[in-house]
C-alpha cells in the first residue's frame, strides 16, 4: 500500500461513519410540538370536564372535539407559519439574485471579506471568491448560507409541516379518550394511558436530542401530568359552584 493509500484510507472511514440526520426537513419540531400540545392539551380537557362530573357521553364528545379541533387548528397555525417563513426567505434571495446581477464586483468583494474576518489570508479570500462566484446558482447558494444562515436548496415544506403537526396531534389527543371509547367508564384509565404517552413520547424525542430518556420522559411526564391535575381540581371547584 502506498503512501497515499494510507493517508486516504482514514478519510474513507470517517466519510462512512461521519453522518448527520436531517436537521431542516421541517418535519420533527410540528411533530413533537402536535403530540405533546394533543396529549398535554386533550388530557387537561378531559380532566378538567370529568372533574365536573358530567356523563360519559360528554366526556367522549368533548375529547372527539377536542382531537378534531386541535388537530386542524395545529395543521392551520403550522402551514400559515412555514409558509409565511419560507416566502420571506424566498423574498430575500430573490434580493440578493439581483444584487449578484446588479453588482457582481461588489458582492465577490463582501464575500472575500466575510472569509477574511473568519481567519483567511486576505488574497487567498479574494481568489475564493472570485472562483465561487463564477457559477450565479453556487454564488446565491453560497451568499445565503453566509448573510441569511440558509440553504435554498432546503428549506421546510409547508405542508409537510402541517400533515406532521395535524397527525401527530390526532394521535396524541387520542390517548386520553381511548380508554372511554373502548367502553372505560371511569377516568384514571385515560390518565394512566396518557401519562404513559407523555412519557413514551418524551423518551423517544431523546434519540435525536443530547437528553437522556429518562429525563426527557419524566420531564414531559411531570408537565402533562401537572396541567391534568390543575384542570381537574378547576372543573371539580366549577362543577361544584355551577351544580
Amino acid at each position: 500500500m502506498s503512501v497515499l493509500d494510507t493517508r486516504a484510507a482514514p478519510h474513507e472511514a470517517h466519510r462512512d461513519n461521519h453522518t448527520h440526520r436531517d436537521v431542516n426537513g421541517g418535519w420533527l419540531r410540528p411533530a413533537v410540538f402536535g403530540a405533546m400540545d394533543g396529549l398535554v392539551s386533550n388530557l387537561a380537557l378531559i380532566t378538567g370536564v370529568a372533574g365536573g362530573d358530567v356523563s360519559h357521553r360528554t366526556i367522549v364528545i368533548t375529547g372527539l372535539a377536542g382531537l378534531a379541533a386541535g388537530a386542524f387548528s395545529m395543521a392551520a397555525g403550522e402551514y400559515t407559519s412555514v409558509a409565511s417563513q419560507r416566502e420571506l426567505v424566498l423574498a430575500e434571495l430573490e434580493v440578493e439574485r439581483r444584487e449578484l446581477r446588479k453588482h457582481p464586483k461588489d458582492e465577490q468583494r463582501e464575500l472575500a471579506e466575510v472569509y477574511v474576518a473568519r481567519g483567511v489570508e486576505p488574497r487567498l479570500a479574494a481568489e475564493v471568491a472570485r472562483q465561487l462566484s463564477r457559477d450565479p446558482d453556487q454564488a446565491l447558494e453560497i451568499h445565503a448560507r453566509e448573510e441569511l444562515g440558509v440553504d435554498p436548496s432546503d428549506l421546510p415544506s409547508p405542508t409537510v409541516a402541517a400533515v406532521s403537526s395535524f397527525g401527530s396531534f390526532a394521535l396524541g389527543a387520542l390517548l386520553p379518550v381511548l380508554p372511554y371509547l373502548l367502553g372505560a367508564a371511569a377516568l384514571w384509565p385515560a390518565v394512566l394511558l396518557a401519562l404513559a404517552g407523555l412519557f413514551g413520547c418524551g423518551a423517544l424525542v431523546a434519540r435525536v436530542t443530547a437528553r437522556t430518556w429518562w429525563f426527557s420522559g419524566l420531564r414531559q411526564l411531570a408537565l402533562g401530568g401537572a396541567a391534568a391535575a390543575v384542570t381537574f381540581a378547576l372543573g371539580a371547584a366549577f362543577g361544584t359552584a355551577v351544580g
